[in-house]
């Protein structure tokens, strides 16, 4: 096990509807290598995981309120997916800016499968190269984004993203290495 996101602080952006799977997998690989992670939610308590958005999948406890959370407060920000969580989040206020200032911010941003929709609601993937969920796609094109769809992984910048569940392995294998890249930056 590395330890390459010591002391790195990572949000995790998820609601009610979140696909379990790709909560789980990406914050295993993430605290895998040494970051700490918190599920900022919508609401206080737990938020209702799914599996294949129509199995209840148990729940998670949630750390913070997109309300009280700052971009100042992570290094960065995983938005997994599922249908009903992005959907909710892009309807709620806060959870559009909080993700619209992690982007402004620079810090990476990895995303997967439905996620990719708050990005679009935050206005954040106009000019982007990314990847998705297929039902999604033509939602960001419209957004502006030049959308992949052949691709595991897309890496743009400070955001990583992929289409699904199947592309977790690369998916997870990506992000930490981005958000690595971005907690110790490469000199020169």
């Amino acid at each position: 096990m590395t330890q390459e996101l010591q002391g790195m602080r990572v949000g995790i952006l998820a609601t009610d509807g979140v696909e379990r799977v790709e909560l789980d997998q990406p914050r295993g690989a993430l605290q895998g290598a040494g970051a700490k992670t918190e599920i900022v939610s919508l609401h206080p308590g737990e938020i209702q995981a799914r599996q294949f958005d129509l199995n209840a999948a148990g729940t998670f406890p949630v750390d913070r309120l997109v309300a009280d959370a700052s971009v100042d407060d992570y290094h960065a920000l995983l938005l997994p997916g599922g249908t009903m969580n992005p959907d909710q989040l892009r309807m709620n206020r806060d959870a559009v800016q909080f993700v619209k200032d992690f982007m402004a911010s620079g810090k990476p941003v990895a995303s997967i499968c439905h996620g990719p929709w708050t990005l679009a609601e935050a206005d954040a993937v106009r000019g982007r190269r990314l990847t998705s969920w297929p039902s999604i796609r033509t939602d960001l094109r419209n957004a502006g984004a030049e959308v992949v769809a052949d691709q595991e992984v897309v890496v743009d910048g400070q955001l990583v993203t992929s289409r699904g569940p199947a592309d977790l392995p690369a998916f997870c294998a990506a992000t930490v290495e981005q958000f690595a890249r971005a907690h110790h930056p490469m000199p020169g």
